[in-house]
């Protein structure tokens, strides 16, 4: 009896030899695949490097481009929209004033940042121009 014993042990051995060996085998031709899509991308990046280079070279060469007419009204169209964005901002601002000063009934601030008081966090100590909250409330927010 002991010598079926070992025999089974002995074929399900044998099994998992065989698994590990086509594993092994299938592992390798994954790394064969890998290495020549690898290869095939090196390629690639070569030729793009190349055309890179061409690009540069023939930029090199080539006097400088001088605005046109169409640059220059872009240019203005730009300074207008930045412009207004400065309105549209300056607007927001007051409003948000008005609708601090409705709801929480705090004086409107002259200074261009809010007093902060010492036990607030750190981040909306900032200086920098950041957005700082409005001061916390037990109130509920109002409905519009």
């Amino acid at each position: 009896m002991a010598k079926k014993g070992a025999d089974v042990t002995n074929q399900s051995s044998g099994k998992i030899e065989d698994k590990v060996l086509e594993n092994l085998v299938q592992l390798q031709k994954v790394q064969v695949i890998l290495a020549e899509k690898l290869d095939r991308l090196s390629d690639q990046i070569s030729k793009l490097l190349g055309l890179f280079e061409l690009a540069a070279k023939s930029l090199a060469q080539s006097p400088g481009i001088k605005p046109g007419e169409r640059d220059n009204d872009l240019l203005e169209k730009l300074n207008s929209l930045l412009d207004q964005n400065k309105t549209i901002a300056k607007g927001l601002t007051l409003m948000e004033e008005r609708m601090r000063e409705r709801v929480y009934g705090t004086p409107k601030q002259t200074e261009e940042f809010p007093q902060i008081k010492e036990n607030a966090p750190e981040q909306a100590k900032s200086e920098t121009g950041e957005y700082i909250p409005s001061p916390s409330s037990t109130r509920p927010l109002p409905r519009f």
